[in-house]
């Protein structure tokens, strides 16, 4: 196969194509490519392994973000790096699958050999801080493993299936109905191909255990919220030997009321009164990294926006940084002393400025004849 194309391409969409045209262009593709329609032809595994890592990435808001912006590079910030099998992605949309395929006698791939196991999801919950800098966290799961008895057989050890004798190991029975040919699962062994006439009494002739597992998951630097990442093979224990499922951890990154995240920029404020704003000054602002003294020119007006140029959020991956924008909100008093009130109204005159007149009473008064005016 050439290089990737674009996912759009693959599945005849509009970059603009909503979710339901997305998976619509899909079921016509995975139909149009699906192994069972095209024995033996590994052009025909290549266009359906494609399509599938194209639905994959364009029916997820997150990593279809990240193809917009990186192309075929971005879904790997999040995790995502392909299928490495049919057998995979039947795991991954059995789903969709049983409804495209399941009347018309379609098997997904032969269940008499080794089947890659089931995938897991969770979730796990972090700070801004730590999404910024990224962490390594300790997730506790339950998972089946294969059972060390029978090395995941599912036979008792010193035995091993017996192949089916109705459909002679290949999982399927061809029923002929005058110019009809008609291919079910064998309902002897289920589609399994072999039976278990002597079970491991570990298992019950499941090959799996399930048992709580506990797993480092390294959560990388730049991690947004609602991103999932992808952890191949730490899924479900696959089935006579087969490989294991992946582990999909949808990442929750908990809010910073000091910071606005935007793709990979943070935007924050700080806030001074009008005469700092006015006069200059040095105030503290909260930055990704601590704390730090930012000065302010004189003359500082309000939305004034400090930005500092590749101190943002980190790149998943490594490349670079996004940007700090820090925006300087300006404050007007509600109430005035009476001295900052006349100070002001000196200000006032010396600039030609109209303002409204002082309100009259005694105090006011009193204090004016103090001033001189």
């Amino acid at each position: 196969m050439p290089a990737k194309r674009d996912y759009y391409e693959v599945l005849g969409v509009e970059r603009t194509a909503p979710a339901p045209d997305i998976k619509r262009a899909y079921r016509k593709a995975a139909m149009q490519w699906h192994p069972d329609r095209n024995p033996g032809n590994p052009e025909a595994e290549e266009r359906f392994k494609e399509a599938a890592e194209a639905f994959e990435v364009l029916s997820d808001d997150g990593k279809r973000r990240l193809y917009d912006q990186y192309g075929h590079e971005g879904p790997s910030r999040a995790g995502f790096s392909g299928f490495q099998g049919t057998d995979e992605i039947f795991s991954r949309f059995g789903d969709l699958f049983g409804d495209l395929f399941g009347n018309l006698g379609f098997s997904g791939g032969r269940r008499d050999g080794p089947q890659r196991g089931a995938d897991l999801k969770t979730r796990v919950v972090i700070p801004f801080a730590e999404a910024v800098a990224g962490v390594e966290r300790e997730l506790t799961v339950q998972r089946r493993e294969a059972c060390e008895d029978c090395n995941g057989s599912g036979a008792a050890p010193g035995t091993k299936p017996q192949t089916c004798s109705q459909c002679g190991g290949h999982g399927q029975v061809i029923h002929r109905q005058g110019f009809f040919t008609i291919q079910t699962t064998c309902p002897r062994c289920q589609g399994q191909g072999s039976m278990i006439t002597t079970p491991c009494k570990t298992c019950s002739g499941t090959g799996a255990v399930q048992r709580e597992a506990t797993l480092k998951v390294n959560i990388p630097a730049g991690v947004d919220d609602g991103q999932t990442l992808r952890i191949p093979g730490r899924g479900m224990a696959g089935v006579k030997g087969g490989p294991a499922g992946n582990l999909y951890v949808e990442v929750a990154v908990q809010p910073d009321e000091r910071f606005q995240r935007d793709e990979y920029d943070v935007h924050s404020k700080v806030t001074v009164s009008m005469v700092q704003a006015a006069l200059g000054c040095t105030v503290k602002a909260a930055t990704l990294s601590g704390d730090i003294d930012l000065e302010l020119e004189a003359g500082t007006q309000p939305n004034h926006v400090v930005t500092r140029k590749g101190k943002g959020v980190p790149v998943i991956g490594g490349r670079g940084f996004g940007d700090h924008h820090i925006h300087v909100e300006v404050t007007v008093p509600t109430k005035l002393s009476g001295d900052q009130e006349d100070l002001l109204r000196e200000l006032a005159e010396l600039g030609g400025e109209s303002v409204a007149e002082p309100k009259k009473g005694f105090f006011s008064s009193l204090r004016r004849r103090k001033r001189g005016c």
